[in-house]
């Protein structure tokens, strides 16, 4: 970790700045540059220039630099995955995961660069060619949360280098290191001054009003909560960018009563637990058949209960900490409200002995849609579980939310399979499968869970602008 740390030394162990704890001990780690106005100004100026420069490099060659970071980032798989745990919590294992799903976005994207294609249509007139360019769309600005603080920077800025914009990339305050690494592997892997920026903070309000009004940016990419980002849609709207917006979930997890029940389990678990329940596509309700209610209960109990908490650092942990203490006090108020409510606690349901920003991995039955915490998204290691007795009336509750970001389902009739996948209004759908993102797959949700796709080929079109050029007196 030091040693990538130590490249971005002009930016940390500052007098003053954005202070970074680790939520796992409580500790600070460092503190990083805090810009200015003026400074963002300039290094959006600075963006504005590269990009004439960047985007008339040929495809190749831009493809040629990102290979060159994708296997830097591999190559300092651990540095990163520890600068990962250290600043987000979740356990070495998982952030060394996250390492290479992050690369894997660099890697596909400098491929999907030299794809980009435009059309020749067939004419509506003798003598006339219909010509459809896609071009870069120009300096973007890429605004991510903490809880994958190097996957969601790639996501976003690999599709958007390789079509040839340049980036301004500002993190979650709680999660900068990541960002500043990145950047640094990115400049020694051949990136030009001012192609990737990361610009730091504590006032994000403050920055993201500039980035949102100011005329250079002409994209917005931002993956955080609904509320925040109807507010950049908002500011946005003023300088009509070009916006994608991941926000907030509240997915549902049925199993039917003829699934597999271990299976069931299995996918409950690396999706409701990974990150101590911190992802946005976390399965949050959980909607169980009553023929297997008791059984697949009586096998999540069991799994649960196995579940190792502790420092992510330490070996064998399972369950980190929740990011801070806000964080912590939101879980908390859920579960006493719904076990107020008539809810049964059958794993859990309190804060950890292992520190102050831990919560026991939690499982509660007998909740109801009126409760609070069936329509929060609780973003921590609590499982909420209601019962159901037909298909028609699961799919009314699972879709009975303004978010539709990710669901999942467990069902082995191949009917069923169709009827369900077609009816759930949810972007993203794992059928028998809990574990659902992949780079060469498009993410992204609908109604209030956003805006555009990120991976996939579908994931570079929102770095682009469609050019239509009609060619006329070809007959003369």
């Amino acid at each position: 970790m030091h040693n990538l740390l130590d490249m971005v030394a002009g930016y940390i162990n500052l007098p003053k700045g954005l202070i970074v704890n680790n939520p796992a001990t409580g500790k600070k780690i460092t503190t990083v540059k805090d810009y200015t106005d003026t400074e963002t100004h300039q290094h959006i100026e600075e963006a504005e220039k590269a990009f004439k420069l960047w985007s008339n490099k040929t495809a190749k060659d831009r493809a040629s630099i990102l290979r060159k970071w994708y296997q830097l980032v591999l190559d300092h798989t651990e540095e990163l995955a520890q600068i990962i745990t250290a600043e987000c919590g979740k356990p070495l294992f998982e952030a060394r995961g996250e390492v290479a799903y992050a690369a894997s976005f660099i890697e596909w994207f400098a491929e999907e660069g030299k794809r980009l294609y435009g059309d020749v249509i067939p004419s509506h007139a003798a003598g006339k060619r219909i010509l459809v360019l896609k071009q870069p769309i120009g300096v973007v600005v890429a605004i991510t949360p903490w809880n994958f603080p190097l996957a969601m920077i790639t996501r976003k800025v690999a599709p958007a280098l390789a079509a040839g914009c340049t980036v301004l990339v500002k993190p979650a305050e709680a999660t900068p290191l990541s960002a500043l690494a990145l950047e640094v592997l990115g400049k020694k892997a051949g990136l030009p001054d001012h192609v990737l920026k990361v610009i730091t903070t504590t006032e994000p309000a403050r920055i993201g009003s500039i980035f949102t009004s100011h005329p250079i940016i002409r994209k917005i990419t931002f993956t955080g909560s609904t509320a925040v980002g109807k507010l950049l849609m908002q500011q946005s709207a003023s300088t009509v960018k070009k916006v994608s917006m991941e926000l907030g979930g509240n997915a549902p997890f049925i199993v039917f009563n003829d699934a597999d029940i271990d299976a069931a389990v299995a996918g409950a678990m690396v999706s409701k637990y990974r990150n101590a329940g911190q992802t946005c596509v976390c399965a949050n309700r959980f909607f169980i058949h009553e023929d297997v209610h008791s059984e697949f209960i009586e096998k999540f109990s069991k799994a649960i209960n196995a579940l190792k908490v502790g420092n992510g650092a330490d070996d064998g942990v399972e369950i980190g900490p929740v990011i801070n203490e806000v964080a912590m006090q939101k879980i908390d108020a859920l579960v006493k409200g719904a076990k107020t409510s008539g809810a049964k606690v059958v794993v859990g349901g309190q804060k950890h002995h292992a520190g102050e920003n831990y919560y026991t991995p939690t499982l509660i039955t007998d909740v109801t849609m009126d409760m609070a915490i069936t329509n929060s998204e609780i973003f921590g290691p609590v499982a909420t579980v209601i019962k159901f007795r037909d298909e028609d009336e699961v799919i009314r509750m699972a879709n009975d939310t303004p978010y539709g970001l990710a669901a999942y389902f467990y069902s082995r009739d191949l009917g069923r399979v169709w009827r369900v996948a077609e009816a759930l209004e949810y972007g993203i759908i794992g059928i028998n499968e809990g574990i659902i993102s992949t780079e060469v797959a498009p993410f992204g949700g609908i109604k209030q869970s956003g805006i555009g796709r990120e991976g996939s080929k579908y994931g570079i079109e929102d770095y682009t602008e469609i050019k239509y050029c009609l060619m006329g007196g070809l007959n003369s």
